[in-house]
């Protein structure tokens, strides 16, 4: 009997390169999408009777695993993993893979284009013209604003460079800094925070005890900054961007992930007009897509196949 994949990726199909792909391995494919949270007792035994799994951001806890006996390897179709409870998975002996490398490029198109949105209050006008008006109110030029970047993997790198060719003046925070380049300039969290006209998180969330971005950070930012948002929800303290923004203490913010998704109806941060949200799309593209299926069933390939993966976490 072919062993069973679970995938939950809601973009994933039957008949696809990824469905194939794992057909070929000689393994079962079963699909239930994840579209939001799942009652308690699906939730639970989700992962009954699979040997695999391909997720994009649904959690997986602790109460979960008991009725995963035969689970072998979780892979994400994408690059972040802190909506999976590592240590109960490896106290299971369950091996989390990821697919870092595939997604950044749209990444950071989409940052980019939330930045020229906010800078051109594209939402503001769009919104006025479909309502019968026709505003002329004047945004700003990047070229010559500072672009400040917190994290330069993938994302933030690539997210870096497209500021650069726009001309703006590139500012980034890593514990890493690349000596050779010449596009950019390195500097400490809060000098980064201070001095950014857009402020750009591409960090990793277990990086940070508590919100990276929270009340004394949103005053330390210009009053004529925006936030934006495409690496993790949990960066953000929510309620102290929702007083900022209705406050006036930055001028507005673009967040493409939050802390709990979709957004909830009683969240703070609804019916802000200095607010852009968008729902967790910045790696949703056509090619990123592909290539993240195709990593993350890879991934599922080599370890029921007892090879190492290309890119494990937690080891």
């Amino acid at each position: 009997m072919a062993l069973r994949i679970l995938i939950t990726t809601d973009y994933l199909h039957p008949g696809d390169a990824v469905d194939q792909l794992l057909r070929d391995h000689g393994l079962e494919p079963v699909y239930s999408p994840f579209r939001g949270p799942r009652p308690v007792g699906e939730r639970r035994a989700l992962f009954d009777g699979v040997s695999g799994a391909i997720l994009a951001s649904e959690p997986v806890t602790a109460d979960m695993l008991p009725q995963a006996a035969s689970l072998r390897v979780i892979a994400r179709s994408g690059v972040g993993y802190d909506s999976i409870d590592i240590e109960a998975v490896a106290a299971q002996g369950i091996r989390v893979c990821n697919a870092p490398g595939t997604n950044h490029h749209s990444v950071a198109e989409l940052t980019i284009g939330l930045i020229i949105m906010a800078a051109r209050r594209l939402s503001e006008v769009t919104t006025a013209v479909r309502q019968g008006h026709w505003p002329r109110e004047a945004g700003n030029e990047l070229r010559g604003s500072t672009l400040g970047i917190i994290g330069y993997g993938p994302s933030g790198r690539a997210t870096a460079n497209l500021g650069a060719a726009l001309g703006m003046d590139v500012l980034i925070s890593t514990a890493h800094p690349d000596p050779d380049t010449t596009a950019a300039r390195f500097a400490d969290p809060d000098t980064v925070i201070r001095k950014a006209d857009y402020l750009s998180l591409h960090t990793r969330a277990g990086q940070h005890t508590g919100p990276l971005i929270d009340a004394p950070r949103l005053e330390a930012m210009k009053p004529t900054a925006f936030l934006i948002n495409t690496a993790r929800g949990s960066l953000v303290d929510e309620e102290a961007l929702a007083k900022a923004l209705h406050d006036g203490t930055i001028a507005g913010a673009a967040l493409d992930v939050l802390q709990s998704e979709p957004l909830p109806g009683d969240s703070p941060l609804r019916g802000l007009d200095n607010l852009l949200i968008t729902s967790h799309l910045a790696g949703q593209t056509t090619q990123a897509r592909t290539r993240a299926g195709l990593a993350a069933a890879q991934a599922v390939i080599d370890v029921l196949e007892n090879r190492e993966p290309a890119h494990p976490v937690g080891r």
